[in-house]
């Protein structure tokens, strides 16, 4: 849990600036957004198959049109 104390002056709109930033900043709202559901290890496996395979077929597409310039 993030802590931020308020500084002396500060108005609330600032100090909730600021918990927002921190919060972006250790990316504790996309591990908020993947806990929502849980997912079984099997799915997670398949999906990051999934998404080697579409990054290793993107590369070879872009290798294969430098390849040969038009």
């Amino acid at each position: 849990m993030r802590v931020n104390k308020k500084f002396r002056n500060e108005s609330f709109e600032s100090l909730i600036k600021r918990f927002r930033k921190s919060c972006e900043r250790s990316n504790l709202f996309l591990e908020l957004k993947d806990r929502e559901h849980f997912e079984k290890p099997s799915m997670s496996r398949r999906l990051k198959r999934k998404l080697a395979i579409k990054k290793e077929q993107k590369r070879q597409e872009d290798q294969r049109i430098n390849r040969f310039p038009v």
